[in-house]
C-alpha cells in the first residue's frame, strides 16, 4: 500500500468536460475561462475573479497591480511556500518576515503589529497573510491593522477555498470574498482542493484592480476601446504595460468548472478525515494538534500534527508506504533569503514548529481503509514501540 500526503481526483465528468473543451473551437481564451471565473467568484462570494496560469503568477500580479517601487517593503509569514515571499522579490521589493502564532501556525497579528510599530505609518506596501493548511486568518483583525498602518492586504488563500471565519458581528466570512482583503490568491495545483494541473485565481471587489489584472495577465495588452489611444478597427490592440502571458487554458478552466461542482462534497470529506484523525489519535501524548477554535471553518488542505523525533517518525511512515510531507521549511532559512541577512534564531516559533511538524495523508479520495491503515501504523509507533 502506498498512500501519499495529497492526491488529485479526476472523475468521468472531469474527463468529459476536458474532452468537450478540446473538441471545441477554443482550447485557450475561450468561454470556459470566463465561466470558471464567474462560478468561482460566486463560490467565494467575491465580485470579480481572474483565472491565471498558476498561483505564483497570481501572487506576482497582485504585487504588480499595486504599482510597486523598487525597495518597497512587504511582510509575510516564514511558514509558507516560497512563492508567498518571492512575489515581492519579483517586483524589486524587500521581504520582511513576522513570526507565527505557535497554536495556529498562522501569522501572529500581535507580533505583526510590533513589527509595524517600528516603522512610520505607511512604510510597508503590503502584508501577505497565508491561510495556512486551510486555517483562515481573521482578515477583519488584519484589516484593522491595515487601516491603522496604511498597507495593502494580499490574502494567500491557496490552501483555503471554502474556509471561513466568524467576524465581530457573528457573520461567516469566506476566504477570498474580498470584504477585508484588497486581493486574494488561489492555486489549482494537483494536491489542492481544485486541480486543473496548474492554475490560479485572483479574487477582488475592486473594479479598477480587476480591469488592470486582466490586462497584465496577457502581456499588458488591451482591445478595450475605453483604454485605447487610437483605434484602427476590430483587430486593433495596444500594449500599455510590460507583462507576461499568465493565461489559463480553456481546457484547464473546463476541468476547474467540473471540479468546483463537487467542492462542497470534497470539503465535507476533508472535515470527516480530520475529525477521525483527532478522535483516533487525540489521546496520544506525543502528538500535538493545532488549535481549532469554534469561530473558524477549516478547509483542511493539509492535516498537520507535531511530534518529537520527527525525522525518525517520517522515516518510519515511509517504510510503511505512508508518504507524509513537511510543510514548510521556514522561508527565511532558504539560502536565497539568507543572503539578505536572515538567519537561524530570527523567528523561533516558526523554527520550533518546523522541527516537529508533519503532514498526514489528507485528500477527499482517501478511503476509510487507507485512513485506518495510517492510524493503525501511527498508533503502533507511539503506543507499542
Amino acid at each position: 500500500m502506498k498512500i501519499p500526503y495529497g492526491k488529485h481526483n479526476i472523475t468521468e465528468d472531469d474527463l468529459e468536460a476536458v474532452k468537450k473543451a478540446l473538441l471545441s473551437d477554443f482550447i485557450t481564451q475561450g468561454p470556459n475561462g470566463e465561466e470558471f471565473e464567474k462560478v468561482f467568484a460566486e463560490y467565494v462570494g467575491a465580485k470579480y475573479a481572474i483565472s491565471l496560469s498558476n498561483g505564483t503568477a497570481a501572487l506576482d500580479l497582485c504585487v504588480k497591480v499595486l504599482d510597486p517601487s523598487p525597495g518597497d517593503k512587504y511582510i509575510t509569514t516564514p511558514i509558507t511556500f516560497v512563492a508567498s515571499a518571492n512575489c515581492a522579490k519579483f517586483n524589486d521589493g524587500e521581504v520582511h518576515f513576522s513570526d507565527i502564532d505557535r497554536k495556529t501556525y498562522l501569522l501572529d497579528l500581535n507580533r505583526l503589529e510590533d513589527l509595524l510599530k517600528k516603522e512610520d505609518i505607511g512604510s510597508y506596501k503590503a502584508v501577505i497573510p497565508v491561510d495556512f493548511a486551510g486555517f483562515p486568518v481573521n482578515m477583519q483583525d488584519l484589516n484593522t491593522l491595515a487601516e491603522k498602518y496604511k498597507f495593502h492586504v494580499i490574502e494567500d488563500a491557496c490552501h483555503a477555498p471554502g474556509g471561513e471565519f466568524l467576524d465581530s458581528v457573528n457573520k461567516w466570512q469566506r476566504c477570498g470574498n474580498g470584504v477585508y482583503a484588497d486581493l486574494t490568491v488561489f492555486s489549482f495545483h494537483p494536491v489542492k482542493h481544485l486541480a486543473t494541473g496548474e492554475g490560479g485565481m485572483i479574487t477582488t471587489n475592486d473594479k479598477d484592480l480587476y480591469d488592470r489584472i486582466r490586462r497584465l495577465r496577457s502581456h499588458g495588452i488591451t482591445k478595450d476601446s475605453k483604454y485605447l489611444t487610437e483605434n484602427h478597427g476590430d483587430w486593433y490592440y495596444e500594449m500599455h504595460e510590460l507583462s507576461h502571458n499568465y493565461r489559463l487554458t480553456d481546457f484547464q478552466a473546463a476541468l476547474g468548472i467540473s471540479q468546483l461542482k463537487r467542492a462542497d462534497e470534497g470539503l465535507r470529506r476533508r472535515t470527516e478525515i480530520a475529525a477521525k484523525y483527532i478522535s483516533e489519535l487525540g489521546h496520544i501524548d506525543d502528538i500535538t494538534f493545532p488549535l481549532l477554535p469554534s469561530n473558524i471553518k477549516h478547509a483542511y488542505h493539509l492535516f498537520i500534527i507535531e511530534v518529537p523525533n520527527r525525522k525518525e517518525f517520517y522515516d518510519y511512515l515511509k517504510l510503511q508506504g505512508i508518504f507524509a510531507q513537511i510543510h514548510y521549511i521556514p522561508v527565511h532559512l532558504q539560502p536565497y533569503y539568507r543572503q539578505f541577512g536572515t538567519k537561524k534564531g530570527d523567528f523561533p516559533e516558526a523554527e520550533d514548529y518546523y522541527e516537529h511538524c508533519i503532514s498526514l495523508p489528507m485528500y477527499p479520495s482517501l478511503s476509510e481503509d487507507e485512513q485506518n491503515y495510517v492510524i493503525e501504523k501511527i498508533k503502533k509507533y507511539f503506543i507499542e514501540e
